[in-house]
């Protein structure tokens, strides 16, 4: 049985015959206790007495039990059970509503009392201490030096990922190139229950689905595959959007059945990770194109974060931007470059394709501007600007390579199909394919 005598419980009744009765049995169970007739006097006295539990009579002159439970902050004050003679089943459902713990009515069963105090006192320590680990988690791990913003939606983040750390739960994160979403996956991991267990990250584009087996499986005798080197840690799959059809198959029997086939082996051997997956791809779009399977989607799916562009948190261009200078300026050992009205302008004006990855490339440009003794913001940027239209992946330049040269052909021939396929060297329905996958508009091009 949990020990009472490290709970405190305030207890408000106008009634003195009341109050003395309820502090007489909580002494009696071993409970710290101190007695007011006015709630008006609760808040000082919470400061003072730092209660676990508070215990309030409802009807009293002045503010009335609700009105106190509707001042408390709820995420920080300690839970309030109700008491009252005068109660009905709508007021102690409100009541409830509104946040109390729980509503007893007068006379009271001392038992059941006691019993729903200690329930409401253990809660309230239990999350004073889960707020106090958090604190010193993030405060260890550097989250808001890895995920720095004043930003709503970065503040948000931070807490979704300190909120989402240590359930073990499977994420998926969204977001646009260089927004960051292998960071997120690492803090996910750092703060989970063991930050020492091993990480995998996995760039899916580049899985293939001849040697996926015998790299992620291993061999019978051989060597461990990476899974298994990685089992009791976070498996993490980038660009699970670019992962070839055939290894997303394998990949989801793997997750189902928690167990892996190494090559020529006789038995399964079991594998239990955690699983984070990114993608800066529309999922939806990658469904309906067959690039990404349904099934697969669902297992990876259970939460998702979603990471904002650096266009959407513009307010936090000048924190980021100092922030990067001085790493830099440390690094290389120069003083820190001065952000001056050019520079906050052309920081303000550029669209940031490439996000907070393209902010910190620019930044280092700027510091090695400064290195030599000149340099300015504007010029850090534009030397990236030639990049812009640059695809990140090799899918992307494949297809951008595709999209050009079929529109060339299908102009010089004047949208004569079969011509521009046999210019092109593939077959008139691979050509049809293409222009649908692609998305060209043929009379566009005429």
């Amino acid at each position: 049985m949990t020990d009472t005598k490290q709970f405190r419980v305030l207890v408000i009744d106008d009634d003195k015959a009341m109050r003395q009765s309820l502090v007489e049995l909580l002494e009696v169970a071993g409970w710290q206790s101190v007695a007011i007739s006015r709630a008006t006097a609760a808040i000082d006295r919470m400061a003072d007495f730092q209660p676990d539990v508070i215990l309030s009579d409802v009807r009293m002159p002045g503010m009335s039990g609700l009105d106190l439970l509707a001042s408390l902050n709820k995420n920080t004050a300690a839970p309030l059970v109700l008491i009252s003679a005068h109660g009905d089943i709508p007021m102690a459902v409100k009541a409830i509503q509104d946040g109390a713990y729980s509503f007893v009515e007068k006379p009271y069963e001392p038992r059941r009392l006691l019993t729903i105090l200690r329930h409401a006192a253990e809660q309230h320590r239990m999350r004073q201490v889960n707020t106090r680990l958090k604190a010193r988690l993030y405060k260890l791990s550097g989250l808001d030096r890895v995920l720095l913003g004043q930003t709503e939606q970065v503040v948000h983040l931070r807490q979704d990922i300190l909120d989402l750390a240590d359930t073990g739960i499977t994420v998926l994160i969204e977001g646009e190139t260089g927004t960051g979403k292998e960071l997120v996956a690492r803090a996910l991991h750092d703060l989970g229950t063991d930050p020492g267990a091993p990480f995998l990250a996995l760039n899916c584009a580049a899985l293939s689905a001849e040697t996926f087996e015998a790299e992620m499986f291993g061999l019978a005798g051989g060597p461990d595959g990476r899974l298994l080197a990685a089992s009791g840690g976070t498996l993490f799959l980038d660009e699970i959007c670019s992962c070839p059809i055939a290894v997303q198959a394998k990949l989801l029997r793997v997750l189902e059945d928690k167990q892996i086939f190494p090559v020529n082996a006789q038995l399964p051997v079991p594998v239990d990770f955690r699983v984070i997956s990114a993608t800066n791809e529309n999922l939806e779009l990658a469904m309906q194109e067959n690039r990404m399977r349904q099934d697969l989607l669902f297992r990876l799916n259970t939460m998702m974060l979603t990471l904002p562009t650096l266009r959407e948190r513009r307010d936090d261009l000048v924190l980021l931007a100092t922030q990067f200078l001085e790493e830099f300026a440390r690094i290389y050992e120069v003083a820190v470059p001065d952000i001056n009205q050019d520079d906050l302008a052309a920081l303000l004006a550029h669209d940031w394709p490439g996000n907070v990855r393209e902010l910190r490339g620019v930044c280092e440009r700027r510091v090695l501007s400064a290195r030599r003794g000149g340099g300015t913001m504007t010029q850090a940027i534009r030397a990236d600007q030639h990049l812009d239209n640059v695809p990140d992946t090799l899918r992307e330049a494949v297809a951008a390579f595709e999209r050009e040269l079929i529109g060339k052909a299908i102009t010089a021939h004047e949208g004569r199909m079969e011509a521009a396929a046999e210019a092109l060297g593939i077959g008139r329905r691979t050509l049809n394919e293409k222009i649908v996958k692609l998305g060209l508009d043929k009379d566009a091009l005429l």
